[in-house]
């Protein structure tokens, strides 16, 4: 397991950085618990809202959007994890 720390600014979206993964969504489990601010989750599923204060559980199938100034706190499976970052920084040039 891997333990992350991430912020993201209003405004930020994930979504075309994980184009070309299955389903262009992030396909690693997270466990985690919301710092501050209000992150949007588009899932196969529908879209789910996640706020400060709340644990929360993302299974494969997710792309975030942060709807404010954001921070939370994850634990993701150390070998998947490290797919989708290498994707997002192959996405990013």
């Amino acid at each position: 397991m891997t333990v992350g720390y991430f912020r993201f600014a209003k405004g930020t979206d994930l979504g075309p950085a994980l184009a070309g993964l299955p389903g262009d969504m992030c396909q690693c489990p997270h466990w985690g618990y919301m710092l501050e601010g209000t992150l949007l989750m588009r899932t196969p599923s529908g879209d789910h809202t996640y706020e400060a204060g709340q644990a929360f559980y993302w299974a494969p199938g997710h792309a975030p959007e942060a709807l404010e100034d954001c921070a939370y706190v994850d634990f993701s499976l150390t070998a998947q994890l490290q797919e989708v970052l290498r994707h997002i920084q192959n996405a990013g040039g």
